[in-house]
């Protein structure tokens, strides 16, 4: 799971809704902002709505995370995004795929 402070903070995440962009795939949408700081924050977001069990949405956060560690430092610097799912999606290489094609967008 990624580092607590390499995860997006409550404060950073409002000013994401509020200002951020936003790139969509069929499990997965990434609002981002691009900030003058030296670190990339990213975290995962998991709505009562995908799964209404709290084990379940953890569970998604942290399959998330994982599939995130391997492009995490091919985000450009200055990064805060936050990765929300759409669909339950528990398998971890179709998370990295869309992770990877929003990767691409981005750059």
């Amino acid at each position: 799971m990624l580092p607590k402070k390499n995860r997006v903070d409550t404060k950073s995440v409002e000013k994401i809704f509020k200002d951020g962009k936003f790139l969509n795939s069929p499990n997965l949408t990434f609002k981002f902002i691009i900030s003058q700081r030296r670190e990339r924050k990213i975290s995962f977001i998991a709505p009562k709505s995908v799964a209404k069990l709290a084990v379940k949405r953890n569970m998604l956060r942290k399959r998330g995370y994982m599939a995130l560690e391997k492009h995490l430092q091919q985000f450009p610097t200055g990064l805060l995004g936050v990765f929300i799912f759409k669909k339950y999606q528990d398998k971890v290489l179709i998370l990295e795929n869309e992770i990877k094609n929003i990767l691409n967008k981005i750059n």
